[in-house]
């Protein structure tokens, strides 16, 4: 089982934050600091670290916020030990959260400063909170940033605006009505950077798990003329509605609302899995048909969970083009190992394969401890 994230931001964080702090500012007090910050460190999780760095940082810099920015983004140009900080970027996350704790009487110094602290760790947690305080003004300035020469400052704008943004507090209210986060989609659908077009896709694919209809007109009419980029967005944009079956979704992409092809045989290389392991999943289709025909195949698992309920996740699989009478065999590796994002039990696992969204029962396997 791979380690918690929060095991690989230990005590040497706050050690290393009040080292460059005090290189800026010999005033900070470094031992003060450090025995409030790991004061119950331990006991919190990998965001909430941050969080309680970021508040410690306010009891040892000056009560004088713009100041205080100053001093922290200063002690950033020092570079990060060579050793010994596995999380990178995550160095900086009390950096942002001091911002967003402490800033919001401060609408510019506080922008400016989480811009220049975007291009070292995403700002996108932190820019919440100013979006939902001071939403017309920091919209205004995404707008600006939507244009940055810097990548990293252009993905703050569809990140930070993401509805269903993981590991962060949902935007309810563009929840209810994205058009102003359209507004700055639109902006940067044709980014040059894949690290912005996918922030773009994800950001969409929010959107179309509350408004599957709008993401639906806004991929058609994305698709007018689109580069192979754009197309990628689109794509990517549409996964979610995609493993739903949605019509439209599919209908965009080229796809037939369900299709003939057929799920003929499925195999397990074994019924009985190990937690820890793997298994390998085949899955036998055909056209019985006359005509070419095409289909997007994704296949989803039922993980048994903690109180012997189920829940589903879909994996793509794979877009097929198959000729009259033709079969295909697809096939998977599945792991099975425990990781952060999901938990494995033991139990029967029920697997199914979805073709243009049309449901198939593919059998089970059951997972031994």
């Amino acid at each position: 089982m791979a380690a918690p994230l929060k095991e690989r931001y230990g005590l040497e964080v706050p050690r290393e934050l009040a080292r460059q702090i005090a290189l800026v500012y010999p005033a900070f007090d470094s031992a003060a600091f450090i025995a409030q910050a790991e004061t119950g460190y331990l006991e919190l999780e990998l965001l909430d670290r941050g969080r309680h760095l970021g508040r410690c940082l306010a009891g040892c810099l000056p009560a004088d916020y713009p100041e205080a920015v100053a001093i922290l983004l200063a002690s950033t140009a020092e570079p990060l030990p060579v050793d010994g900080f596995a999380l990178g970027g995550f160095f900086y996350l009390p950096h942002t959260s001091f911002v967003s704790q402490f800033g919001l009487e401060h609408l510019q110094v506080s922008l400016q400063a989480l811009n220049h602290l975007t291009c070292l760790f995403t700002a996108e947690f932190s820019i919440r909170p100013f979006i939902q305080r001071h939403t017309q003004q920091t919209l205004e300035q995404l707008r600006v940033w939507a244009t940055d020469e810097n990548e990293h400052v252009r993905r703050l704008v569809s990140e930070g605006t993401r509805t269903r943004l993981p590991w962060a507090g949902r935007l309810p209210e563009f929840q209810k009505d994205p058009a102003l986060v359209l507004e700055l989609l639109e902006l940067l659908k044709d980014d040059p950077a894949l690290y912005v077009r996918r922030s773009v896709a994800n950001n969409l694919n929010d959107i179309g798990k509350d408004h599957p209809q709008l993401l639906v007109d806004v991929a058609r009419r994305w698709s007018e003329g689109a580069s192979p980029e754009r197309e990628w967005i689109i794509r990517h944009a549409l996964r979610s509605a995609v493993k739903r079956g949605d019509a439209g979704a599919l209908a965009v992409l080229g796809f037939e609302n369900g299709s003939p092809i057929r799920l003929v045989t499925s195999t397990f290389d074994n019924q009985q899995a190990v937690m820890g392991e793997s298994i390998v999943l085949g899955f036998e289709l055909q056209n019985p048909t006359a005509d070419e025909q095409k289909a997007v195949v994704d296949f989803q698992v039922h993980y048994v969970k903690a109180n012997g309920s189920t829940s589903a996740k879909v994996f793509k699989l794979k877009n097929i083009t198959l000729a009259a009478g033709q079969t295909c065999l697809l096939q998977k590796r599945l792991s099975l190992a425990s990781m952060t994002t999901r938990q494995h039990y033991p139990g029967i696992h029920r697997v199914e394969v979805l073709i243009n969204g049309v449901v198939f029962s593919a059998g089970c396997f059951e997972l031994l401890a």
